[in-house]
Order: structure tokens, then sequence, then C-alpha cells
């Protein structure tokens, strides 16, 4: 039975697909997106996670984990959270001993077994409402193994799946993996290389070219395009991606504006958010923005 790293599993979500769903987030992500929201998703493995409110600087964790380098923050000495990997003997100490959860662990191994249990628990409300599961992450296709067995067992028991995904992964997983999904939300980050290089240390041919195969090849494909400031937030910007996806075949496309939403996350994983201090984007400020896609023939929607 295949395996793979959670770090969470969101119930009776409206924004993932149609319905009321479950998200499976999927830790590990190939790119490192200046915005990204959930800086946890990133890496594969498990990992320590340390809040500075809920220190008491007792040093616990280090008696606990005595090869584990040590931190200072605010006068309170800690295990460093680069030091230990989450998910080791050590890490799992460090965890255990500290008597104010200040440390903590996020991911954890879970099988398809585990996962699936949990999903079926709301099949009543996917039924109801044409809801069913989404996978996420992170990038969910880096488990390709873990999502077809999983996916498997979900259409055994009538359950429909969605995957979120930025498409940064081979087109010989994609090409595999697209028809196991029912439902595909797949980014349009930009259509720059440059830029896509710049922000995300990602490569735009691959992403672009998987999206542009998903859109012939697969029957319910929605682009999502991430409207992030000081990156792809112009009209001229827009206007790129919307001639872009006319010529692929797209009819529409959902923005997703800016929120920073999950820059208290960096805090914790000990790392830099390049949009500290980025103001949020509203809809309600975006129209002209949403109008270059219509001008192009593109239903573009938040």
């Amino acid at each position: 039975m295949q395996s793979a790293t959670v770090f969470n599993v969101q119930k009776f979500s409206l924004n993932d697909g149609p319905g009321i769903r479950t998200v499976v987030f999927l830790k590990g992500c190939p790119l490192r997106c200046t915005w990204c929201a959930n800086p946890e998703s990133q890496m594969r493995a498990p990992q320590l996670e340390w809040k500075n409110s809920a220190c008491i600087g007792c040093g616990a964790c280090l008696k606990a984990a005595p090869g584990a380098e040590a931190a200072v923050h605010a006068n309170k000495r800690h295990v460093d959270v680069h030091s230990l990997a989450g998910d080791s003997n050590e890490g799992r100490a460090a965890v255990s001993a500290c008597p104010t959860h200040a440390l903590t662990c996020t991911g954890e191994t879970k099988t398809v077994e585990e996962v699936l249990r949990v999903c079926l628990q709301d099949k009543p409300f996917y039924e109801d409402s044409g809801g069913g599961v989404t996978l996420s992450g992170g990038e969910a296709l880096v488990w390709p193994e873990f999502c077809e067995e999983l996916l498997g067992r979900l259409h055994e028991e009538g359950v429909d799946t969605c995957v979120e995904t930025e498409a940064h992964v081979s087109p010989k997983v994609f090409r595999h993996m697209a028809p196991l999904f029912d439902h595909m939300l797949v980014d349009l980050k930009h259509v720059d290389a440059n830029k896509i290089f710049a922000h995300t240390a990602g490569q735009a041919n691959l992403m672009l070219d998987n999206l542009r195969w998903a859109i012939a090849n697969h029957p319910d494909v929605l682009p999502r395009t991430p409207v992030i400031p000081g990156f792809n937030d112009t009209n001229q910007d827009a206007r790129a991606m919307a001639v872009w996806l006319r010529d692929a075949g797209a009819i529409r496309v959902q923005l997703l504006p800016f929120h920073n939403f999950g820059e208290n996350k960096y805090e914790l994983l000990g790392m830099d958010y390049a949009l500290r201090g980025a103001k949020n984007l509203r809809s309600e400020n975006l129209e002209e923005y949403r109008q270059v896609f219509v001008d192009e023939g593109i239903q573009a929607f938040f």
C-alpha cells in the first residue's frame, strides 16, 4: 500500500472544485513561489515548526535532542527547526518534550487506507452537493503512485475527484495522471519564462505545455491565475495570459487575488517571506484586469 506525507486534510471546502469537498494536502513541491501561502508544503518530508509566542525558553527540547543545533530568538534558546527532521527520533523527542507545544511537526506519513477512511466520512455530503475529494499541495502529482491508488479507491466508492496542480511535473506523469481526475484545476501563473523562473524557480515551458495538453485532452479543466503584486498584476500581464489561453483553446479562467494569510507560517519555519507587508488584492479592485481577459474572449471570474 502506498503512503505519502500529508500536512492537512480540510473538510467542507467550497473553493476547491464543485460541491462540498475534502481537500487532501500533500507535502512536496518543485517550485518556490515567492507568494506561497503554504510554505510548509514545499519540503517533501515532515518538518519542525517553532512558535515564538508559545515558547517559554525552558530548553526542554534541546535536552531531549542533544544532537540538535540551538537557535536563540528573543532570548529564548530552542531547537533550530532546520537542524532536525520532523520525523526523526530526536525530532519527535523534542516535540514531545515541549511543555507549551511551541515546537511542533508539520506533515505526517499516511497510507492510502488512512486517508481514504477520513475522506469517506463525508460521503453523504459529496452525494448531496455534487462534491468529492480534491488532491492538493504542495504539488500532489509529485506523489503519483500514492495518488493513483487513492483515486482508484475513491472511484470504487463512487466519489468524484479533482486535483489542484501547478503542472510542473514530467509530461509522462502528467498525461498518465490527468485521466484519473474528474476535474482539474491547473495554475497559469504567467507566460513569460523569465518572470516565472525569477519568481518560482520553475520552467515555463513545462507548465505551459502540460496545461495546453490538458485543455486539449481533458473534459473538465479550469485554468486558475493567482494575481500577484509585482509579478503578473498589470493589464499587460493579463493580456499576454488571455491571448495564450485563447490560442490554447481555453474559454475560461479563475482569478485568485493575492492574500497574505500565510505570512506568519514563514516565521514558524524560520523562513524569509519575499512579500512581507504586501497588501491583499481584492476582486473589486481588479475589475479592469478581469476585463482584459473578457475582451480577449476568455470568461474570467473570481
